[in-house]
């Protein structure tokens, strides 16, 4: 079998750009959240999240940053990305303080590639539909008070992300993953001062074997995505009292351990990227809120490299 699978990677590697498609990382949240993750807006209760993206990248990256495709390629890639969220936080304590939620995420995702590499190249996407549904339980631990208002608060969620995605092994692109995920992350946020705070969420991600890759990797039986950390990150100041906060918003992506097919590690095959710039978080009401994001991305490795931007409005019931 080791003799085969060392046929797969030498295939892999004459091919040159299709091993591009070892882009291997699921759909993960990049810039998705920002401004004031720690907590809810508005307490226990249902809430209804809608989110838009839009990203754009005319250069996919190989290993090191380089450029994957001959500058003829003169590749563009469009991605829209639509999730509605549901979240249910409730007021009961169940652990140290922590109050029991849950998270469902459905995506729906819309892909248009094109290149100058024509038919043969082995570089297609599967045009749009169904996402990996993400579901999600969490505990949220109440603000930590002081005289002038809340200090810290955060909350801790163990994120699964179901194979539910459509998918086709004859496409490079697909919006499902065709493995499972566990993605779980802690989000916090402090108050610097009253008008002034500081957010992070912060994930790791661990990957189920792809029984079915995509013809990337010729007749491998199986292969499996190396694990990830990746943060979310935004300060932002309130210029607007109880209406409008305006910040910096960001995001990094390291895997940290190789992609496998049939086992074997896949030297070079790690994803990285780094993506910041401005948002804004508008207060509608108490509860009804809206974000905008845009993060400009650089230092991508085995990944597109380009810009996102992010629509979020959030409502409590």
């Amino acid at each position: 079998m080791r003799g085969r699978v060392w046929g797969v990677l030498l295939g892999l590697v004459m091919l040159g750009h299709v091993s591009a498609w070892a882009y291997q990382l699921p759909a993960v949240n990049l810039g998705f959240t920002s401004f004031l993750d720690g907590g809810p807006p508005a307490g226990p209760g249902w809430y209804l999240t809608q989110y838009l993206q839009y990203y754009h990248s005319d250069e996919l990256k190989g290993p090191d940053g380089d450029r994957l495709l001959p500058s003829f390629a003169d590749e563009t890639l469009d991605v829209f990305v639509s999730l509605t969220q549901l979240i249910y936080q409730s007021d009961q304590n169940v652990l140290l303080g922590g109050k029991w939620g849950m998270d469902l995420i459905v995506p729906v995702v819309a892909f248009d590639l094109d290149h100058g590499l024509g038919a043969r190249a082995g570089l297609d996407e599967n045009g749009g539909g169904l996402g990996d549904i993400v579901v999600g339980p969490f505990l949220q631990w109440d603000p930590i008070m002081s005289t002038r208002g809340p200090l810290f608060m955060h909350r801790i969620e163990f994120q699964l992300l179901f194979p539910t995605g459509d998918y086709s092994r004859e496409k490079e692109l697909n919006p499902g993953s065709n493995f499972f995920s566990f993605n779980p992350y802690w989000a916090a946020t402090v108050f610097v001062t009253p008008k002034w705070t500081a957010t992070w969420r912060l994930h790791y991600l661990w990957n189920a074997e792809n029984g079915d890759p995509n013809r990337g990797f010729g007749d491998a039986d199986d292969t499996q995505a190396g694990q990830a950390i990746h943060l979310n990150f935004a300060s932002a100041y309130e210029v607007w009292e109880k209406r409008l906060r305006l910040g910096v918003n960001g995001y990094y992506l390291k895997q940290i351990t190789n992609d496998e097919v049939e086992g074997i590690d896949i030297g070079g095959s790690k994803e990285q990227v780094l993506g910041i710039g401005p948002g804004a978080l508008f207060h509608i009401s108490p509860d009804t809120h809206f974000f905008f994001n845009a993060y400009f991305e650089t230092a991508a490795e085995n990944r597109p490299e380009g810009y996102r931007l992010n629509w979020r409005l959030v409502h409590h019931f």
